[in-house]
């Protein structure tokens, strides 16, 4: 199964939490003092805000599989379609460690493609020292950002063409 992930940025998490469990007549099933998550059944998308933007708003869209084989049937597909990629392999972003790669649409919205491995206790860590946080990045690097936020940390496109990385 494959699900819809959408990422907002947002100027008053507690603000938002509200607004977004009364919407979805739930509580997120993950909160943190700077982000929060519904996993959703009905639609089934993964919902997540955050307050580690520049500027609120959206940040990315994207689709969460549930195993390697279907991340690598997504690459597959935009691979033969000839979309520039950025892949970050396994990295860590957003309280989770994950199996990632980004595509860009035409009008410069970052879509991550992921397949999510586990939980880990920090927004984003270092690979080799596991309990040391990395900088308060927001999601897509910068080669990928929206047209709404353009400031936010991560590769230049040059950066993202010789494999940098960030994260979520």
């Amino acid at each position: 199964m494959k699900r819809f992930h959408v990422h907002v940025h947002v100027d008053n998490l507690a603000q938002n939490i509200a607004f977004y469990s009364a919407m979805f007549n739930q509580a997120p099933a993950r909160t943190e003092d700077d982000y929060a998550k519904w996993m959703l059944q009905d639609p089934p998308v993964n919902f997540a805000i955050s307050t580690r933007g520049d500027k609120p708003g959206l940040d990315h869209l994207g689709i969460q599989v549930e195993s390697s084989e279907e991340l690598n049937t997504l690459k597959a597909q935009a691979a033969q379609a000839d979309m520039s990629m950025l892949d970050e392999g396994e990295t860590t972003c957003c309280y989770a460690r994950s199996d990632k790669y980004w595509v860009t649409d035409p009008q410069g919205i970052a879509w991550e493609q992921f397949h999510t491995l586990d939980n880990i206790p920090v927004f984003s860590q270092k690979s080799s020292e596991p309990n040391q946080a990395q900088a308060p990045a927001c999601c897509a690097p910068q080669a990928t950002r929206t047209v709404a936020d353009k400031s936010c940390c991560g590769p230049t496109a040059g950066q993202a063409a010789n494999g940098a990385k960030a994260c979520c």
